[in-house]
């Protein structure tokens, strides 16, 4: 009876998964390639397309780096040491996750916007915020920044801070102990971190697209080159360029089962 039971679970959840995850990728790709793989390509290459890559690329260049160095700091700081606000720190970190993307963006709107807490302060400097690049990346920094941090604070707490200590007490400085201390002990976790903000900054909707202002081949990510696409009834174009996000999110996954393999191995 549990062997039945347990094969029941196992073809629910293949017939799940077939379902919402296979069968849609099957027809992103079929619909991509539908008429042809030079339609397929020069919907890939051609200049609002490109745009769309670039910015999406340049975006992700941006906001990993900023939100490993962030993770990194913000986890080694709630792992390793007791402080007054810790908990609130904690919270703040989580807010990401609670926030719908499009209150987020939103929120940007009203700080950075013309008619915005800053907006005055900004078009007297001449800086533009939202819908500009720079608005797209604090709205990607701010619904990406807790993957980092959220992945290395239990594999810290877990550790203790016993190697640390022996590092002080032999005259190590912050940096000595950083890099052949906790680093090694870490890096598996911050790799798989940075995998997951990598792939939800390419894969961000809803924030970027309240704070974009779609406009066409300046301030449009791969996700709302897609949505333009398909709102134009150019359905081969767009499902082209959403082929291009399921390979990337395939790639992803891919690497993200490494991690996984290698975490379980460390």
């Amino acid at each position: 009876m549990s062997l039945l039971r347990k094969w029941v679970l196992i073809g629910i959840s293949l017939a799940f998964l077939t379902l919402f995850i296979v069968f849609p990728l099957i027809i992103v790709f079929s619909e991509a390639l539908k008429k042809g793989m030079e339609l397929y390509f020069q919907s890939l290459i051609e200049p609002d397309a490109l745009a769309a890559i670039k910015l999406t690329l340049m975006t992700a260049a941006i906001v990993v780096p900023l939100n490993t160095i962030f993770g990194i700091i913000a986890a080694w700081g709630i792992a390793k040491f007791d402080f007054k606000g810790k908990n609130l720190l904690i919270t703040l970190v989580d807010i990401p996750f609670a926030v719908s993307p499009v209150i987020a963006g939103l929120a940007f709107v009203l700080l950075y916007g013309s008619h915005g807490f800053l907006g005055p302060f900004l078009e007297e400097h001449n800086i533009k915020v939202i819908f500009a690049t720079p608005g797209i990346i604090l709205a990607t920094i701010f619904v990406t920044f807790p993957f980092v941090v959220r992945e290395l604070i239990p594999i810290m707490q877990e550790q203790g801070n016993d190697e640390e200590i022996a590092a002080i007490t032999l005259g190590a400085s912050w940096w000595q102990i950083f890099f052949k201390v906790t680093l090694p002990n870490i890096k598996w976790a911050l790799l798989y971190g940075v995998i997951l903000c990598n792939a939800r900054s390419m894969g961000e909707f809803g924030a970027v697209s309240v704070v974009s202002g779609h406009i066409r081949g300046e301030t449009n990510t791969l996700p709302l080159h897609v949505e333009i696409l398909y709102n134009e009834y150019q359905f081969t174009a767009s499902f082209a360029v959403a082929s291009l996000l399921a390979l990337l999110a395939i790639v992803t996954l891919f690497i993200k089962k490494v991690v996984e393999w290698k975490l379980k191995d460390s």
